[in-house]
């Protein structure tokens, strides 16, 4: 049983014992480890965020419910999802993209999802890194095998944005009145800030895709940000002014995701593109500065049948492939 396994098999325990203490010796007995190691596993939760009181005299006891987006409370929710046996949760990984990739190289069925509560080498696109605070955001990654060609992996994106919108909208509080906007191909953001990133990365031959993964980056509650990206970033509970359950939103993500890559592989790619360009204000008639090739201005007129942003120029209509978007102020 690996680390995380038995950290979460002790907040399993005490959760199904919330009203009494659990005796340390108890607590091994169920993980099979001894008393002085089940110490230093509730040691190393405590550094986590778990709130556990008690010592090994007396036996512990949670002091609060735990936002963790555990597999024991992830998996009701998500039943009869192609995720409801895949999830695999860490306290700590390097990049749940990185993981979930080994994974798919190894062989791991689609719907494997990664979880964690913090990320120490979180990737974004572009080499870019996601600030991933521990405990505050949702950070998951999950695998796919889509019976696509490569040149159509773009719509996979797309697809997750439109998932992360509808999750959004089907928890959020009935006070909340969050703007929120698609950014061409993977950001979303809330009150004019990003929130959300996404990274799809995959491993395909010439004509088709063999496993893909999408990886999404949540800012929840997030309270700051560093210095250098409080100009450019937010969370749902800044903007919103309430604390969410992580809990709930990632059910809620999981299954938009099942439902979107199904309508997609299910030949509603026009459906999906109609509703990406609805929600986003960029895609259709804003001037635009596109970092690529050298850079390039003009002004978006929509996407093409592969998911692509299509920009009119002076030298006339331009497809971009993979460049950054960045809005043009108008005087």
């Amino acid at each position: 049983m690996r680390l995380d396994e038995r950290l979460d098999r002790i907040v399993d325990l005490l959760v199904d014992y919330r009203t009494v203490v659990v005796s340390g010796s108890k607590i091994a007995q169920e993980i099979g480890t001894t008393g002085k190691q089940v110490w230093r596993l509730i040691q190393l939760l405590r550094r986590l965020g778990v709130e556990i009181e008690g010592r090994p005299a007396t036996g512990y006891v949670l002091r609060t419910s735990p936002d963790l987006l555990l597999p024991s409370i992830l998996g009701p929710l998500v039943r009869g999802t192609m995720f409801e046996a895949g999830l695999h949760h860490y306290y700590k990984a390097g990049s749940t993209n990185a993981a979930a990739m080994r994974a798919a190289a190894e062989g791991a069925p689609e719907g494997t999802v990664f979880i964690a509560e913090e990320q120490t080498a979180g990737r974004g696109r572009g080499g870019h890194t996601w600030y991933s605070t521990r405990g505050a955001g949702i950070y998951c990654s999950v695998v796919l095998r889509p019976a696509l060609a490569p040149a159509d992996s773009l719509l996979i994106s797309l697809a997750a944005a439109l998932a992360v919108h509808a999750a959004i909208e089907e928890v959020k509080s009935d006070a909340a009145d969050l703007k929120l906007d698609l950014k061409w191909p993977n950001d979303l953001l809330v009150q004019g800030n990003k929130f959300c990133g996404i990274l799809t990365e995959m491993n395909a031959e010439p004509t088709r895709v063999r496993y893909l993964v999408v990886g999404i980056g949540i800012n929840v509650n997030h309270a700051r940000f560093p210095a250098e990206l409080q100009n450019e970033a937010t969370s749902l509970r800044l903007a919103s002014g309430t604390v969410w359950s992580r809990v709930e939103l990632t059910a809620a993500l999981l299954k938009s995701v099942q439902l979107e890559y199904r309508r997609l592989l299910g030949g509603e790619r026009e459906s999906l593109l109609q509703r990406f360009c609805g929600l986003s204000s960029m895609v259709r008639g804003t001037p635009v500065w596109i970092e690529e090739n050298g850079g390039f201005q003009g002004t978006t007129e929509g996407l093409d049948p592969r998911g692509f942003l299509q920009v009119r120029t002076e030298e006339g209509l331009r497809t971009v492939l993979s460049g950054t978007v960045r809005p043009l102020k108008t005087s």
